[in-house]
């Protein structure tokens, strides 16, 4: 296999995106992340092997996924239908055999020509909308070598391309995917690396270095996106930060993306048997235009 057809592992292909980028764009999100944030939507990304999902609420309980996996990762506790996933290899043996299809596998194994022979379908919405593909995740930079070939295979035939990271990651990784990249979706949690830490694992210095380098030694465009979390990272003086570092350090800064907390991720969280290690709410409408009038006043665009 040539570097050019590499394998990666992807748990989604959205077609006719409009959030990731510019115009109608195919948005493939790859799996394995090297955050663990309290707030994910996607917690079913962070592991790059494939996972079961178990929906209970569709269970008919007829209990045939018992016998069939191959682990003996599944058993009945009283009423409950109960996976070990310490044993639990995402095989799919039990999925197939789901009448109800209330059990699915996340994740499967695709080499990058089969990526660009999907995402190639929709070149003419692409065309007409001054759209293309967005790599996404998950993260990214957790499979770059898959990315970059994904990447440069859509480039290489007119493709506008994006990719949506949250950073942190080691240069040398950057540096095999952004020749291949139109724009960067960049995500900046907090400004202050304590709490970065407590909400994600990890610390920001990694990530606001490569920000800024990106957009000095590289010049690509960026959008900056944060998660606004109530209680978290939704103070004035966290946007002012973000706001005069975006303004003194990243120059292809476009724009920057607020988006209002949702609890999506909570019930994927159960769909993995895992307990919700974070719930919050939405932040209102009058305290999202606080904030986006706090970022434009230092000359930087807000959607």
């Amino acid at each position: 296999m040539s570097t050019l057809d590499s394998k990666g592992t992807i748990f989604n292909i959205q077609h006719y995106s409009i959030h990731d980028g510019p115009g109608i764009r195919t948005s493939v999100f790859l799996k394995g992340c090297p955050l663990s944030c309290l707030w994910c939507q996607n917690p079913e990304s962070n592991s790059v092997r494939p996972q079961l999902m178990y929906n209970r609420d569709t269970c008919t309980g007829c209990l045939g996924c018992i016998g069939t996996c191959p682990q003996n990762a599944i058993r009945q506790d009283f009423d409950k239908v109960i996976t070990d996933r310490a044993l639990c290899t995402g095989c799919g043996e039990c999925s197939a055999v789901c009448p109800s299809k209330s059990r699915t596998i996340m994740g499967k194994t695709m080499t990058s020509d089969d990526v660009y022979q999907e995402v190639s379908k929709d070149a003419l919405f692409y065309r007409n909308s001054g759209g293309g593909v967005t790599i996404t995740g998950g993260e990214v930079l957790f499979q770059p070598l898959f990315a970059r070939d994904i990447l440069r295979r859509c480039m290489e035939n007119n493709i506008h391309t994006a990719i949506e990271t949250c950073g942190y990651a080691d240069w040398r990784a950057f540096s095999e995917i952004l020749p291949y990249v139109d724009l960067v979706i960049y995500d900046i949690k907090h400004m202050d690396s304590t709490m970065h830490r407590k909400g994600t694992g990890v610390g920001n210095e990694r990530i606001l270095e490569n920000l800024a380098r990106i957009s000095s030694e590289m010049s690509i465009p960026i959008i900056a996106r944060t998660p606004i979390i109530p209680g978290y990272n939704d103070t004035e003086d966290n946007a002012r930060l973000m706001a005069a570092f975006l303004r003194d350090n990243v120059r292809t800064c476009q724009e920057v993306n607020l988006l209002p907390y949702h609890n999506l991720g909570v019930g994927k969280k159960s769909q993995l048997e895992e307990e919700p290690s974070f719930i919050s709410h939405a932040p209102g409408s009058g305290e999202m235009e606080n904030l986006r009038t706090i970022i434009r006043s230092y000359g930087i665009e807000v959607i």
